[in-house]
Formats: structure tokens, sequence, C-alpha cells
């Protein structure tokens, strides 16, 4: 846990001084927000919901595709001798959901404030909206590891997510429509335990794919 604290703090210290990854993503989601505000200022709940997580979508895709693109070989190599891919991996994961969870928090402030929300349990949509903003974060994580193996080729990305990242969209939207009722009898546990099974599906595939990447 140390060396994961260790690199996890590192990744931090780096988006601070750096901070246009992050400044990026927000100016993506305030632009996105208001231009849908211009084309539809107040959506119907399914429209609100299908733009909402595209949003979401589109920001983890610029926040966290290019975790493992950006470094160079000699940067891995310095990382292969210092610490073990188990580690590495993990601390990304870590940070990256973190990352989400964030940015999932200022895109449901600004979405509310530019297109009004039909959500009548909020505390539920928040939780969801963390969920899904994680398992975005954590699929996005591996998959651009793999990526970056495969000579940098970003097309690899698109090939790789599109068939992820469907039934993803399809349970986190099922969801967010029980949260737009007044009241609902039937909390879908079952939903949100295929959102959590996802989640710790990517980060046991991560953990056990990720040593057979960091030898290449």
């Amino acid at each position: 846990m140390k060396n994961i604290y260790t690199l996890f703090k590192k990744e931090l210290l780096i988006e601070f001084r750096l901070q246009y990854s992050f400044f990026g993503v927000l100016l993506y989601v305030m632009a996105t927000t208001f231009v849908l505000f211009l084309a539809v200022s107040k959506p119907e709940k399914q429209v609100w919901i299908g733009m909402y997580w595209i949003i979401q979508l589109f920001a983890s895709v610029n926040a966290v595709a290019k975790s493992f693109i950006q470094y160079n070989k000699g940067r891995m190599l310095y990382y292969y001798t210092i610490t073990s891919p188990v580690h590495f991996i993990a601390a990304k994961l870590l940070y990256n959901a973190l990352l989400m969870i964030v940015i999932s928090m200022v895109s449901w402030v600004i979405v509310q404030l530019l297109l009004g929300s039909p959500v009548q349990q909020p505390l539920l949509f928040v939780c969801i909206s963390i969920l899904g903003s994680v398992s975005f974060g954590l699929l996005f994580t591996m998959l651009s590891a793999i990526v970056a193996k495969a000579q940098q080729n970003a097309a690899l990305l698109a090939i790789l997510g599109f068939p992820l990242i469907i039934p993803l969209l399809l349970v986190v939207m099922k969801v967010s429509n029980v949260a737009m009722a007044y009241s609902s009898t039937v909390f879908p546990t079952q939903l949100i335990a295929i959102l959590l099974g996802y989640n710790v599906l990517i980060i046991a595939l991560s953990v056990v794919l990720y040593p057979i990447l960091w030898k290449d």
C-alpha cells in the first residue's frame, strides 16, 4: 500500500503542477453543456439522461484515455526499475477513479445550472453518477494501457472500447431512469450490483493482464 500511495501521490502532484488536463476537461464539459443549452434549453427526461451520460463518456475519454499513451519508452523503463506492475496499475486506477469522481460532480453542477434537472431522487442519481463515472475511468485506464503497448495506435482504443462501453451505458441509463421517478418502490439493487461487479472485473483484469504488458 505504501508503494501504491507513493505512485498515487506522484500522479496528484503532476496534476496539480500541470493542471491542463483537468481544466481542459472542465472546458469541454462547460462548452458542450452550453451548446446543448442553446440547442435544447429544457430537454425531456430521456434526452437529458442521454446527454448527461454522453458528456460523462467523452469527458472520461479526454481525461483518462491518455494515461499511458503520454509515457515514452524512457519513462516507462524508469518505472520498470523502481516499482512493480501491480503497484503501478493500481495507483493509476485509483487516481483515474478519483479524477472521474471530481469530474462527474463538476459536470452534475454545470448541467443542473444550464439544463436544469428532471431528477427526483438527487442522492440516488449522484451515487449512480459517481459509480458510472468510476466505471468509465477504470475501463479507459485499462484500454489506455493496452493501446500504449500497441505502438500507440489510437484506432485500437475505439475498436476495443466500443463493445465494452455499450453495455455499461445501457446499465447506467436504466439505473438513471429510476432516479427520475418521484418515488420508487423497487430499488435498482440488481443494476447497481452489475455496475459494482463490472468495476471489480475491470480491476481484476487490469491486475492480471498489465504485468504481461509490463514485461514487453
